[in-house]
């Protein structure tokens, strides 16, 4: 495998995108304390990420069928080493790495490349082979692209969102969160129609995750939520209910048969969470056990709302204490300039986002290190 090599047009392109991102800072609003800055740039559809031992980046992709890997090994805060690791995916959104171990999703599929850190260190002109995990999901796009996740024990999580906006299916696999377990599946949550971000509390080390709610019953409702699973296999809703208390037009008069799980927290109609991370790292110790969740935005409101990053506080009981915009910017007079996918705390404590319409990673760091 080799480093990229840019032809001229190539990097007239790259200096273009580049110049092109960067202008997107400009709008970008966060506070003082904290700067924001390009760590990769010129991306195709960028969304979960995670980091190796030798601080790779890896970048999940919801459009490119590619996952790469990117790096900055010259200290600059911008990454400045750039390898394709895997194509050929489809929807390849969530990347996870645990124990040497790089996991990757498609729709229907979890692959793993192991010991990728010692594969990247070769001088290789081939690919690595992919290993395949499971099979054993439902292949609809509708609400398709998967998120994974490993716990600290090692256990693969992902989701698997309704193939729908509202609907009861045959199928338990849909609306769920769910855990592999020597090749079938253990139910976390119930009833989460599309959870598109999910992490465990760096303390309790319960499961939150984010839900994109139902869309058609207005400007203003029903909200997207963020949830928290006291008990494994609860059941958080849909399609009978959404939010606190909105009843499905269709399905709300049906007997669910379960308890009904209400949200932690109510995040705005049509905001769209597409990623979510506990603040677990030392460089700014004021987030602490915060939740950073990206707001895609919306897409059939009236007035577009969401294209931020918010920062959650939680209270001694785990509960929600307060909900904060963090970065905001990309949404200016109705026009969108980037659509934040993912948060990720990197090793040295530093937040990257992912954006899908930019096509960039950002990074934020403390304004005192400048």
């Amino acid at each position: 495998m080799k480093k990229i090599h840019l032809s001229i047009l190539s990097i007239s392109l790259f200096f273009l995108s580049v110049s092109l991102s960067a202008s997107i800072l400009d709008n970008l609003k966060i506070d003082s304390a904290y700067k924001i800055e390009i760590f990769a740039s010129d991306l195709d559809s960028p969304r979960q990420l995670a980091e190796s031992a030798d601080g790779w980046i890896f970048i999940g992709s919801r459009g490119g069928g590619k996952i790469f890997a990117v790096r900055d090994t010259d200290g600059n805060g911008e990454s400045d080493e750039r390898l394709l690791v895997v194509k050929g995916l489809t929807m390849a959104t969530g990347v996870s790495f645990f124990n040497g171990d790089l996991f990757f999703s498609e729709i229907n599929k979890i692959w793993k490349i192991k010991n990728i850190d010692e594969f990247l260190r070769k001088s290789m002109t081939e690919l690595p082979d992919k290993i395949l995990v499971t099979e054993d999901l439902p292949s609809d796009k509708w609400h398709g692209w998967k998120w994974i996740m490993h716990d600290e024990n090692g256990a693969l999580y992902t989701n698997v969102g309704a193939p729908c906006n509202a609907c009861l299916s045959d199928n338990k696999q849909y609306a769920s969160i769910l855990r592999l377990n020597d090749g079938s599946w253990d139910y976390i949550a119930r009833g989460a129609r599309n959870s598109v971000g999910f992490d465990f509390h760096p303390i309790s080390k319960k499961l939150y995750f984010g839900d994109n709610g139902r869309d058609w019953l207005g400007d203003d409702s029903p909200s997207c939520e963020l949830n928290k699973v006291d008990q494994e296999g609860s059941f958080f809703g849909f399609p009978y209910k959404h939010a606190n208390n909105v009843s499905d037009p269709e399905f709300g008069n049906l007997d669910s048969g379960f308890q009904l799980i209400d949200p932690i927290g109510l995040l705005g109609a049509h905001v769209a969470p597409t990623g979510m991370a506990f603040y677990d790292g030392d460089l700014f110790p004021e987030f602490k056990n915060d939740i950073f969740i990206t707001l895609h935005g919306s897409w059939n409101r009236s007035a577009k709302v969401g294209y931020k990053v918010i920062r959650v506080s939680l209270d001694e009981k785990g509960d929600v204490a307060s909900i904060k915009d963090f970065i905001s910017g990309w949404l200016l007079n109705e026009r969108v300039s980037g659509r934040p996918a993912a948060p990720f705390i990197m090793s040295d404590g530093s937040i990257l986002i992912s954006d899908d319409k930019a096509n960039v990673i950002y990074r934020v760091t403390s304004n005192s290190l400048s």
